[in-house]
């Protein structure tokens, strides 16, 4: 049954690499459901984020940022990000405004056209430009695409965010409510609870690891009353080198890597979390179809 005057809609957030797609996601869910990363390709599922409010639903879907692939993993991430462009009602193409216009957001347009679906141009990070700057900017992309709306805003700041969400709702149609009030995310609590993990491997290694990274979570289970969460994971990587750095210098890296993780996954769960960490190495996972499966990334689910 549809409520009279309640409006839902899907709605893909797309863009390249590195332009602020989960901090925003993360900004109007109001928690952590996607990893933050100042690295590209951070996001390699796409997340499907509920926001809901009296009256509407909006449920957003980050991609991993669409790249040139090099590699199994790439072409995954890639046709996941495409195809969420076919059945939404709308389209936010992020760019950031630090970085300008550049060859991958022309390879993004030309897939845009030709598409019924309509199209917000977001521009964030305007927190990190002078005003100046901006208005040159619109104007780039005005000349290359009919958008039904251009919003400049600051996804980590919150600047224009709730302009945003304002025009997403006066966009949509009138609708069911397709999840739960309370309901922010798609994704089962250990797909998220291995994101954290990944998130705080990237962190720490910065530079030196690169994304060959995986984490696999082996058990999950509360035990003493309900009131501890007992997780076991596996962080998988592609070289002997790699597992060193992960693992550090008397286990140091692996203990910090598992403290901090562990600080997000009780805010998550919210409850007491005891985490234990391996490290693995899968040569060359990324271009194993049958790891890559066994880690997550089916393609018959998108």
């Amino acid at each position: 049954m549809i409520k009279e005057g309640f409006k839902s809609g899907f709605v893909s957030i797309i863009g390249r690499p590195n332009v602020g797609k989960s901090t925003f996601l993360n900004r109007v869910i109001g928690q952590k459901i996607a990893i933050m990363s100042d690295k590209p390709q951070t996001t390699r599922n796409k997340i499907q984020g509920v926001y809901t409010e009296n009256e509407a639903q909006i449920v957003f879907i980050d991609t991993p940022g669409i790249h040139k692939p090099k590699h199994k993993l790439g072409d995954f991430m890639m046709k996941v990000a495409q195809n969420t462009l076919k059945e939404v009602d709308l389209i936010l193409f992020m760019v950031n405004a630090v970085e300008g216009f550049g060859r991958g957001d022309e390879f993004i347009i030309e897939r845009l056209k030709g598409m019924n679906t309509p199209v917000f141009l977001v521009i964030n990070k305007i927190d990190e430009i002078h005003p100046d700057e901006l208005f040159p900017l619109i104007e780039t992309y005005q000349n290359l695409y009919p958008f039904e709306q251009i919003i400049p805003i600051s996804a980590l700041q919150g600047n224009n965010v709730e302009t945003l969400l304002n025009q997403i709702k006066e966009l949509l149609p009138e609708g069911p409510q397709y999840y739960p009030a309370d309901q922010v995310t798609d994704h089962p609590e250990r797909f998220i609870v291995a994101e954290l993990i990944r998130e705080k491997a990237l962190h720490l290694t910065r530079e030196e690891i690169p994304h060959s990274i995986a984490v696999v979570i082996d058990s999950m289970q509360r035990r003493e009353n309900g009131n501890t969460v007992y997780v076991g994971a596996t962080i998988i990587v592609e070289r002997d080198s790699q597992k060193g750095i992960i693992i550090g210098k008397q286990g140091k890296m692996l203990k910090e890597i598992g403290q901090r993780a562990r600080v997000d996954i009780e805010a998550l769960l919210g409850s007491k979390v005891f985490l234990e960490l391996w490290v693995k190495v899968q040569k060359d996972w990324r271009n194993k179809a049958s790891q890559l499966r066994d880690f997550g990334f089916r393609e018959d689910e998108y």
